[in-house]
């Protein structure tokens, strides 16, 4: 199991139960597949820099997690497939 930083951009326009949900959705997929979330870290809604998926802002949430490589392939694979995850990137953390 490695020390992973997740970060996913949720869309903006989520009102505040529907994006509690997403965010209980995306962690339950980490949690499922026996991934611990060591930290979480919610920027809230945040300018892009380009316009992505024809959107301007997006909600920023960094997640601290362990997780092995099966883990991370279907996180990727499931946020790939939702809507509501505008876009997401996965890096070894080295703390």
């Amino acid at each position: 199991m490695g020390k992973y930083e997740i970060m996913y951009i949720l869309s903006a326009g989520l009102d505040e139960a529907a994006r509690n949900a997403e965010m209980e959705k995306v962690h339950g997929i980490l949690t499922a597949n026996k991934a611990t979330i060591r930290n979480v870290n919610a920027w809230g809604v945040r300018e892009f820099a380009y316009p992505i998926k024809k959107q301007t802002k997006g909600f920023y949430v960094v997640l601290k997690v362990t997780a092995d490589a099966a883990c991370l392939k279907e996180f990727d694979r499931v946020c790939k497939l939702d809507n509501q995850v505008i876009r997401f990137l996965i890096t070894v953390d080295k703390d």
